[in-house]
């Protein structure tokens, strides 16, 4: 099922050809579209997203539904499951909460760095083939507890009663049924647009949000295909490397999935279990052309497993390995990381209580994985008494003449010649 390769026969070249990603679905057609859906949206407003919502989605239902009720048409073991979620993804955001830092730097002068829930926030949560209500609760119960007050959760129409149920737990009174580019322009160039936009989408989602951050509305981070890396040694359950590999293959056929190992009979084991629970699934096409697009590379050592995921920078990286705790030191570059032959990459996507929603394509390297604080923005306070500023003054002066800024100076010297 996946091409097996050693690792060491390879040159640097070859080695960092087999990492390469699949190339992302991008380029002048998509941005241009993009830019013309954007366009639109702002010069005509409801016009063009009703226009598209019947183009692109085939949708001609309200622009506005509300969660009220959603909960009691769901099935109540799916109602369980996802209040157990809701409340994982609670007490684990919760405790992120940032302290308040106070500093007396220097007699005189207090320093403060506070935190603000940001006011606004847009979350989009992809339609598509499967309805994602994780993804409702992964980005709307860390807002809530942020405090942000005022929530636009936008997806394609006509919106899934378990959408809508999600919402509704995490206490958002209506959804918008809008999808795509248009959904992104909405929440960006609407009668109040929103601060910041989160949330997955396609290649278009994508662009759209690339694009309106250039007009100064922030997003959570760029987005790509899903992805694992799961290293493993000799141990390692052959079906349980597989079932971990299929979880994110079935995601799209753009999906890569990785096995890192130093047993050539492991690689092999995991191929034959690849191709047996494969034929199980109900996204078994999708998940073999993304296994197309993956590899197993055998290695020799513990380092080279190392530094094949520090260079690879997954969105998810499962280890298993009899030596998994002591590895997680070495370990830099991963936006999640799954330990132990327990840990399945599922538990984090649903209900363990940390975040899904995860930098891909290498971004791991310098983005983190969603949190509290991305829906918060923090700031500085600085309370000067007269003495505090006078005792200062020499540094603020010297700094200011050095720099050639004499309203700077001035700042301060005024208000040391002044008696009062």
């Amino acid at each position: 099922m996946l091409a097996i390769t050693d690792w060491a026969a390879l040159g640097p070249q070859e080695q960092q050809q087999l990492l390469t990603r699949p190339a992302q679905k991008e380029g002048a057609g998509i941005r241009d579209t993009v830019s013309k859906i954007l366009a639109a949206v702002r010069s005509e407003g409801d016009q063009a997203l009703g226009r598209y919502a019947r183009e692109l989605d085939s949708y001609e239902g309200s622009r506005w539904v509300a969660t009220k009720d959603a909960l009691t048409r769901i099935q109540p073991q799916l109602r369980a499951a996802m209040e157990q979620a809701a409340a994982n993804i609670s007490r684990f955001h919760e405790a992120q909460r940032p302290p308040a830092v106070t500093v007396e730097t220097q007699p005189g002068i207090l320093c403060e760095q506070r935190w603000q829930a940001l006011e606004r926030i847009g979350i989009y949560v992809p339609g598509g083939s499967a309805p994602l209500p994780s993804s409702v609760l992964m980005q709307a119960i860390p807002a809530r507890i942020a405090g942000v007050e005022d929530i636009i959760l936008a997806t394609p129409g006509p919106v899934p009663d378990v959408i809508l149920a999600a919402a509704a737990l995490a206490g958002i009174p209506q959804v918008l049924a809008l999808g795509g580019a248009q959904a992104i322009g909405a929440m960006a160039y609407g009668d109040k647009p929103v601060v910041k936009i989160f949330g997955p989408g396609n290649a278009y989602v994508t662009e759209a949000k690339r694009q309106v951050a250039l007009d100064g509305i922030a997003i959570d981070m760029p987005a790509g295909p899903s992805e694992v890396m799961v290293l493993a040694d000799a141990n390692a359950n052959p079906r349980f490397v597989a079932a971990d590999l299929l979880s994110q293959a079935e995601h799209g056929p753009d999906s890569q999935v990785l096995l890192v190992t130093t047993s050539q009979t492991l690689a092999e084991a995991v191929n034959q279990a690849l191709a047996e629970l494969s034929a199980t699934l109900s996204r078994q096409a999708i998940t073999l052309k993304a296994l197309a697009n993956s590899r197993t590379l055998v290695v020799k050592t513990e380092a080279e497993l190392v530094a094949i995921a520090n260079g690879y920078a997954p969105e998810h990286l499962i280890l298993q390995l009899d030596n998994a705790q002591p590895l997680l030191g070495r370990l830099k570059n991963a936006g999640s990381i799954f330990v132990g032959a327990y840990s399945p990459e599922s538990a984090g996507d649903y209900a363990s209580g940390t975040n899904h929603v995860l930098p891909t394509y290498g971004l791991a390297k310098s983005y983190s994985s969603l949190g509290l604080l991305d829906f918060m923005r923090r700031f500085t306070v600085q309370t000067l008494s007269r003495q505090g500023l006078a005792d200062l003054a020499p540094t603020l002066i010297a700094l200011a003449d050095a720099e050639g800024l004499d309203a700077h100076r001035l700042a301060v010297t005024v208000r040391l010649e002044d008696k009062a």
